[in-house]
C-alpha cells in the first residue's frame, strides 16, 4: 500500500530528549490499521518514506494523541529537507511486509 499526505510537523518532548513526528491523516491511519500485518512492537507498521529527495526505512506507531499513526522524523531528513515545526511536510508512505 503507498499513500501521500501532507502535515504538520511537530515536537514532543520527553525529560530532556525530543522527537519529532508527522501525524498520519485519520482516514490514511484507518487504512494502515486494517491492514492483516504480523504483529510487531508497540503496534508499529513497517514503512519505506519518502520526503522531498529523502527516502528510508522506518516505522509508524499507534498515538494516543491522535488516535491514528504517527510518523518519527529523523534529525538526518528535517536537515536535508530543511523541515520546521508546524510547516506542511509532503510524506510518500509505502508498507513494508505487507
Amino acid at each position: 500500500m503507498q499513500i501521500e499526505f501532507t502535515a504538520a510537523l511537530w515536537q514532543w518532548q520527553v525529560r530532556t530528549d525530543s522527537w519529532w513526528f508527522v501525524t498520519v491523516p485519520p482516514e490514511h491511519s484507518d487504512e494502515l490499521a486494517d491492514l492483516p500485518l504480523p504483529p510487531r512492537g508497540f503496534g508499529s507498521i513497517r514503512v519505506r518514506v519518502t520526503v522531498g529527495q529523502t527516502t528510508w526505512t522506518t516505522s509508524v506507531f499507534p498515538s494516543d494523541r491522535d488516535g491514528g499513526y504517527v510518523l518519527p522524523m529523523k534529525k538526518k531528513v528535517r536537515q536535508a529537507e530543511d523541515l520546521s515545526p508546524e510547516r506542511p511536510v509532503t510524506v510518500v508512505l509505502e508498507t513494508i511486509d505487507v
